[in-house]
């Protein structure tokens, strides 16, 4: 036990979480923590917006396995981490997210940039605090490191008063004491055994998996299972990498932008075992018509998502990894069947293509040129049609080289999330898929890249509009493309040397591979302006509230 103040005991209880780097910018309420960070060998990245703060951490704790760590003052910097909060709740990520506050006589006050942080984060994180003593510190951030990293993962919001990280404690680091949450890992065997009963029974089974499984490290007992009981593989946006994409099993991704095989699948399926999924709008489409014929076994470690949307025949709490482990050791082999016969059928009928040929660039041979140079890349994405394509055009086959907003679908992501994940592993090669639009909402943080030397590669796929809405212009409101239109503003290229990064332009397909060269044997951050039509499509597509049956092709 030894005394210090408050700003050095957090900086004592991170040192003993584990954590290495803090992403965050100063403000006055905080300062006394950026003084105790000065000489604590903690890396603390200067980052330009707050919410790129959140979202770095978030692409940090994605890459790595860790819990991410951000940091902002009081009011507008707070405010300001909200959307990177909520987009790691939504996706289930691990971060810790401390803010500064007004000392804690002027709470309630209104006193200047006072926000009422705890409050507004309520719905958009897995648990919070407001610190009131500075001996509840190494309390809270023992409990704040465990909620985040354990059971569904998600964020937790540390709001500090300044006078509490001013004032003086005792410091002791507690064993944890939470007799209200215990979440639970294990899984009743019972329920394996009907499980695996009801998979051994099945004749046209799938495995649908979600984000669960990545965050469970569950991806190798699941390779084991499906290939024993020879069960086609789909997965979520954020499973996407949890199932090797080129093994014959593989069926991709499902859902509205998803494979029209996997669709076909899902809807012929007779059993469908969804692990770490929560059958979001994206993925079933119409309810009532999603996998009509299909008994549901579901997984999850959240016991609110079972039977939340869909109705469920064999309910599994607990932990992805461990119930795939168990259901791998509870069935028996299978061989191969009329069921993987007519699913492969379907796979050489139905391919994911494009148009090939031509003088424009296409997006989808941009992310096939990527995925045969660098195969083993860390591939993050904005979000729009550049995500989509990322995740149907680049063959996946690691659960932590695929990194993009899920559920809150938050433009502005992928840059500062592809920088936290190239400080987390900086023996890899990471490249942001990014728009023309999306890139423009955290483009400041290029000067955190040059600045850190953070060699993140930027793949601008630039068509001069709002691809994503404008593709549903195009197909649902008579092509009236109101404020879509971006322009081809600004010059990438200029703006990139602008910030001291490396800039490069391919407008014609012949110059994409070279370009691509250049950009991946660079060691420094490179922007790529990809010159690309406006008119070009993500396909397929199955309309919002359509059945997974009605399924569009669609050309750009």
């Amino acid at each position: 036990m030894s005394n210090m103040s408050g700003a050095e005991a957090i900086v004592e209880s991170l040192k003993l979480e584990g954590v290495d780097v803090v992403f965050g910018l100063p403000g006055g309420y905080i300062l006394p923590l950026y003084d105790a960070l000065y000489d604590s060998g903690i890396r603390h990245v200067l980052i330009r917006h707050e919410q790129a703060a959140a979202h770095a951490a978030d692409g940090y704790a994605r890459a790595t396995g860790r819990v991410g760590v951000c940091l902002a003052t009081s009011g507008p910097g707070a405010t300001n981490l909200v959307t990177g909060i909520a987009t790691a709740y939504m996706d289930s990520v691990p971060m810790v997210a401390m803010t500064g506050q007004v000392p804690s006589q002027l709470l309630g006050t209104d006193g200047f940039q006072e926000a009422d942080i705890t409050g507004i984060t309520i719905p958009v994180t897995k648990h919070n605090y407001l610190v009131r003593r500075a001996k509840d510190i190494p309390r809270v951030f023992r409990e704040a490191f465990y909620i985040a990293r354990t059971g569904r993962p998600g964020p937790v919001l540390i709001d500090l008063p300044k006078d509490v990280t001013v004032d003086d404690l005792d410091f002791e680091y507690p064993e944890i004491c939470l007799p209200g949450y215990s979440p639970n890992l294990k899984v009743h065997a019972l329920q394996i055994k009907r499980a695996a009963k009801a998979l051994m029974e099945a004749e046209r089974p799938v495995i649908y998996v979600g984000g669960g499984v990545k965050y469970s490290d569950g991806h190798k007992e699941l390779v084991e299972l499906a290939e024993k009981i020879k069960a086609p593989v789909t997965t979520t946006l954020m499973g996407v990498g949890c199932f090797p994409e080129d093994s014959p099993l593989s069926l991709g991704m499902l859902g509205m932008h998803g494979t029209r095989y996997a669709n076909l699948a899902i809807q012929e399926a007779d059993l469908i075992l969804a692990v770490g999924a929560r059958f979001d709008d994206r993925v079933t489409g119409k309810i009532a018509s999603f996998a009509p014929q299909a008994k549901v076994i579901h997984v999850d470690v959240d016991p609110a998502e079972i039977g939340k949307n869909v109705r469920v025949d064999i309910p599994v709490v607990g932990d992805a990894k461990t119930a795939l482990a168990e259901l791998a050791k509870a069935v028996e082999p299978k061989v191969w069947s009329a069921w993987n016969e007519l699913v492969a059928a379907w796979k050489r009928d139905h391919p994911l293509f494009y148009a090939k040929g031509g003088d424009s660039i296409k997006p989808q041979f941009v992310l096939e040129t990527i995925c045969k140079l660098c195969p083993e890349a860390v591939i993050v994405t904005e979000v729009g049609q550049n995500q989509m394509w990322a995740a149907q055009f680049f063959t996946h086959k690691d659960p932590k080289h695929f990194i993009s907003s899920g559920g809150l679908g938050t433009m502005g992501y992928g840059f500062p999330a592809a920088t936290g994940a190239k400080m987390g592993c900086p023996e890899k090669e990471v490249f942001d898929i990014a728009g023309d639009g999306s890139i423009q909402m955290n483009i400041q943080e290029l000067a955190t890249a040059v600045i850190n030397d953070v060699a993140v590669k930027v793949i601008i796929l630039n068509n001069g509009v709002l691809g994503m809405v404008r593709q549903l212009q195009d197909l649902f409101y008579e092509k009236r493309f109101t404020n879509t239109t971006l322009g081809r503003v600004p010059d990438f290229v200029k703006m990139a040397e602008a910030y001291g990064a490396l800039g490069l332009r391919a407008t014609r397909p012949s110059e994409v591979e070279g370009v691509l060269k250049e950009a991946i044997a660079s060691d420094r951050p490179t922007v790529v302006d990809v010159v690309i039509s406006p008119d070009e499509k993500v396909s397929p597509m199955v309309p919002a509230g359509a059945s997974l049956s009605e399924i569009l092709e669609l050309e750009g």
